[in-house]
Parts: structure tokens; sequence; C-alpha cells
């Protein structure tokens, strides 16, 4: 039986994209590279958070931008992937992402498309169905937006769904989540590496990310995550910080991985106000997402068993 969540989930998926991922055993510079193997998948932060929810049987709506060919294809692939989805269609046409992974150096390069540009009246039809579907919900608010869009969208959205009693979680980067910060969402989680750039400065501990995030927490955010890669990832709450170490499980890729991430604590955060048990949540859909290759994600049945792994250290920061 599907778990019934507190609170509506919808996330917006401003930007999607088909992702191709290609598995060469060398690139050669100034010579064809043929693939051993390949995969096409439906794409995106959005869409990830939207199929990780999914596969947690927890029920979330997923309105999602496509245009064009492209996106029609991206149409088709996603069939059975999203527990509910408005698809909002625009001129242009959807973006391709292409992941190449170097299998005998197991290095990953990614290039990522821009997008079309989106008519301004499209924009605020989408923006409007996104904070209408959500309620009182959680808004989950993520990705990279198209050239034109405005550079204070997502604070505003924040703003819009605050004033509606939501839960706004935003996961972005640069002057878009700082200017998101600003309105006090419920939840960010920004990585190590976006963090250091929105301040300006190097953090060399896991503790000097963990003072640098509580500043923010203070600031009026009520949670921060910061993802730390192989490091594991840091959540400091209006109680405490919590801190646990990345799973040593295989890894194939890390895309989708921190999508993962987010749906975990979302889905956590809507039946148990538990900073602690959040991220033992979004840590374990992590690590059971790069397990996988391509843009696949975990497996519900193994998300238990990991949890049990995860280890919590206290900062007391």
């Amino acid at each position: 039986m599907a778990m019934r969540p507190d609170r509506p989930i919808t996330t917006l998926c401003l930007n999607p994209a088909l992702d191709v991922t290609y598995y060469v055993h060398t690139l050669i510079p100034d010579e064809k590279s043929r693939a051993d193997s390949a995969r096409h998948d439906p794409g995106g932060n959005g869409i990830n958070i939207g199929r990780a929810l999914a596969r947690l049987d927890i029920e979330s709506h997923t309105i999602c931008v496509i245009a064009g060919a492209v996106g029609q294809i991206f149409k088709t692939l996603l069939k059975d992937e999203l527990n509910h989805v408005v698809f909002e269609e625009v001129a242009g046409e959807t973006r391709i992402n292409t992941t190449i992974i170097e299998t005998s150096s197991r290095n990953q390069y990614q290039i990522t498309g821009s997008g079309s540009d989106i008519p301004p009246a499209d924009i605020e039809r989408i923006a409007n169905d996104f904070i209408e579907v959500t309620g009182n919900g959680y808004g989950i608010i993520t990705g990279s937006c198209q050239p034109n869009v405005p550079m204070t969208l997502y604070a505003d959205l924040v703003r819009r769904l605050n004033q509606q009693g939501a839960r706004a979680v935003v996961d972005t980067h640069d002057e878009k989540l700082k200017l998101a910060i600003a309105e006090k969402p419920f939840l960010i989680k920004p990585n190590k590496h976006e963090l250091e750039q929105m301040l300006g400065k190097p953090l060399n501990s896991v503790e000097a990310v963990a003072e640098c995030a509580r500043q923010i927490q203070r600031s009026g955010v009520e949670y921060v995550c910061v993802s730390l890669s192989f490091e594991g990832a840091l959540l400091i709450s209006p109680d405490n910080s919590f801190y646990a170490t990345t799973l040593d499980v295989p890894v194939n890729t890390t895309v989708g991985a921190g999508d993962s991430m987010v749906a975990g604590m979302v889905a956590c955060f809507n039946h148990h106000d538990d900073a602690e048990l959040a991220l033992k949540w979004g840590i374990a859909c992590g690590a059971g997402t790069v397990i996988h290759p391509g843009t696949q994600l975990f497996e519900e049945k193994d998300i238990e068993a990991l949890k049990q792994k995860v280890i919590i250290k206290k900062l007391d920061i």
C-alpha cells in the first residue's frame, strides 16, 4: 500500500534534459572514440527527484517543461516513471545532456545543455501552476533555468510558498541560491563546491563547512544540507549539526545521487521532524543510486539495509 504523505509534494523541473550516457574505454584527443555502450534516460534534477519519490512509494506531483521533438522523446521515456506529472509544453527544444564515462580510468565527463528560452507569459503560467499544485505542502525547486528565466524566479517562488504555509526546498547554486536563501526556505542542499563559490572562500574541513552552514541556518533557513562528495554530507538543524560519512558501495556514476538525497530527506521530513533520521534517508538514497549505471536510481528494497549502515556524528556546531 502506498504511503500517504502528510503534505502534498510537488517538484518543479523547468529545464529537464534527455540524458545520454556513453561508456568509452579511452578518450583520445582528435580521434573518433567509439562507445562500448550507451544509455538514453529522462533527466534533470526535478525529474530525478520525482522518480526517486515514486521509488519510495511517495505520491507526488512533478511540473515538467518540455519542448520540441526532443521533448516528445523525453515524454515517451518518462512514461510510468512518475506518479503524477504535468507537462508544460513551450516553444523551442528540450536540451540534451551528455555524460562520458571513460572505463579505463573511471573518469567522468559531463556536458550540459542550456535549454531554449521560455516566453515570459509561459514562465508566469508555469510558476502559478506550481504554486497552486503545491498548496501547503513541500515545493521542491531545483536545477538550472533556461537562459532568459529571471534570476529572481526561485526566490519569488520561495516567498510565495511561505506565504501560503508551504515548505520550500531549494537545490540550486550561484546567485539563484543566494537570492532564495534571503527568502528563508525550509531546506537547501548545496554541495561543498557550490557553497564555497557562493561564499567566495575555500572550506578546508568538515567543521568549517558546518560553521558556514550554521550561519546560513541562523539567517532563517530551517535546515541546511551540504553534500561533501565522497566525504559524506552534513545536515544543520535548529538543534544540532549532523555529519554522516559516505557509505562504502561500488560507484558506477554519481549522476542523480544528490537528487536522490533530496528526495530521501523530504520523504522523511514529511513523516518525521527528525534531522538525524532525514540525513540517514538522504545518505542511503544517494548511495543506492551511485551503484547503478546511467541515470538509474536506487531500488526501494535496498534502502532499509543501507540506512542501517549510516553512522551519524553530532558535531555540536
